[in-house]
């Protein structure tokens, strides 16, 4: 049985089975979820140093000197300065537009493939926001993936040709930079404050053609666990705004003008003979991707919380020999905080701080919201007796400098504003 690869948090989920109970392993281990289509909202178109040495016959001495060259990194440094602005007012979803639509941007890709020692060129477009005064932009990965070209259209009909910073493939992440001053930044607001039926309004592109447009609802669930048609299982923020191809990386507000979320994916049929799947869209909690994007912005890189260990759910059938329920320790990474806490292959993780463990999903979301050098203390069921042992959650560096053959600009003569025919994502 195969099992996907390591999520950003050092963790894995994987298909259950019975644990067996065996020796600490000493190979590291190369998910489930509701499937959902990306709302793609891209439309597709078409040397080291020399040393002297003697020899034991006395050969006259000469001094022989190699020279190497090391190179190192020079890098801006970005310094971030937070703001606080006052969000205490309620505004209907008009105001929230007026006030934010200058903020949100369309975003169009060039991606060259070749086919059969043919380059071919597709168009896609999708949708973003400001995060900075000075050109800062934020966006889906999946809208910029393999573009070798970008461009932002902005509200007031101007383009700009803009330059991929970074990104997070596993949040679906990336920050954009156009040369640009004097932008109006939107807001951001805290998701964690969120509950099932507020009111939120989405802006976006829908279809890469019906610009800047607006689309209500409500929050209907929070910490979705979705896998997406991308084979990335996120937590995401339930909407019945109406998200369609086009709207990805859009900005969700709240009824204070706060972004509280990041649209990225939808329900969608999975044949073309079954009916159309409405109003069950998604979005990003921006306070999961919050630290990540300012560390790319700063830094050119994230870190994040990592303990090494897969997991897999404990099914009820195994529950019924008598096993607890919990997070099964499929694999054990080595030399990971896991394996220095001596937790082994078959071990049972049933409770974190107190907590009752359910399944790998609650250990995933768990360790996800944990600081690097926190201790844990787990419960851990191991052959019929309970260990109490302690982990310290390490720290996981991920690069997130863009590859140049990624972050060429493009000509915005390239782009017409969201011309016929264009792919959306």
């Amino acid at each position: 049985m195969s099992y996907e690869e390591m999520n950003e948090y050092g963790t894995y989920d994987a298909e259950p089975q019975p644990p067996r109970y065996e020796p600490k392993p000493k190979r590291k281990s190369t998910g489930f979820g509701k499937t959902v289509a990306l709302a793609l909202c891209c439309s597709l178109l078409g040397g080291a140093v020399g040393a002297v040495g003697s020899t034991l016959l006395r050969l006259p001495e000469a001094a022989v000197t190699h020279s190497t060259t090391i190179l190192e990194g020079q890098r801006e440094n970005t310094v971030i300065d937070i703001m606080k602005i006052d969000t205490s007012k309620l505004m209907t979803p008009a105001e929230v537009y007026a006030a934010n639509v200058n903020s949100t941007v369309g975003i169009q890709t060039a991606i060259t493939t070749n086919f059969w020692g043919f380059q071919t060129t597709s168009a896609a477009s999708g949708s973003g926001f400001i995060i900075s005064e000075d050109g800062y932009i934020l966006t889906n990965y999946h809208v910029i993936e393999n573009a070798n070209a970008i461009s932002v259209s902005f509200y007031d009909g101007s383009n700009a040709d803009a330059k991929l910073i970074g990104y997070d493939t596993g949040n679906d992440i990336a920050v954009l930079k156009v040369a640009k001053t004097g932008l109006s930044p939107v807001v951001l607001g805290n998701s964690g404050n969120l509950n099932v039926g507020d009111t939120v309004i989405a802006i976006g592109n829908p279809l890469g053609e019906l610009t800047f447009s607006l689309t209500a609802g409500a929050i209907s669930a929070l910490e979705r666990e979705i896998t997406t048609s991308a084979g990335v299982t996120m937590n995401l923020m339930q909407t019945d705004c109406a998200i369609n191809s086009g709207n990805s990386g859009g900005a969700l507000f709240n009824l204070y003008g706060e972004v509280i979320g990041i649209t990225n994916a939808k329900y969608s049929s999975n044949t073309s003979t079954e009916a159309s799947i409405d109003n069950i869209g998604f979005a990003i909690p921006v306070n999961h991707i919050r630290n990540i994007v300012e560390s790319v912005i700063e830094k050119g890189y994230f870190s994040k919380p990592y303990i090494g260990v897969s997991v897999s759910d404990v099914s009820s059938e195994t529950q019924s020999y008598g096993l607890p329920q919990g997070a099964a320790v499929k694999s054990v990474e080595d030399d990971s905080p896991a394996e220095k806490a001596d937790l082994r292959v078959n071990d049972i993780i049933t409770q974190v701080d107190g907590t009752p463990i359910t399944g790998s999903s609650q250990l995933v979301s768990l360790v996800k919201t944990c600081t690097v050098g926190q201790v844990l203390k787990l419960k851990v069921y191991r052959q019929g007796a309970y260990l109490d042992l302690e982990i310290t959650v390490g720290e996981q560096i991920q690069s997130a400098t863009a590859d140049k053959n990624n972050s060429q600009q493009s000509s915005s003569s390239q782009f017409p504003y969201w011309g016929n025919g264009s792919g959306n994502r």
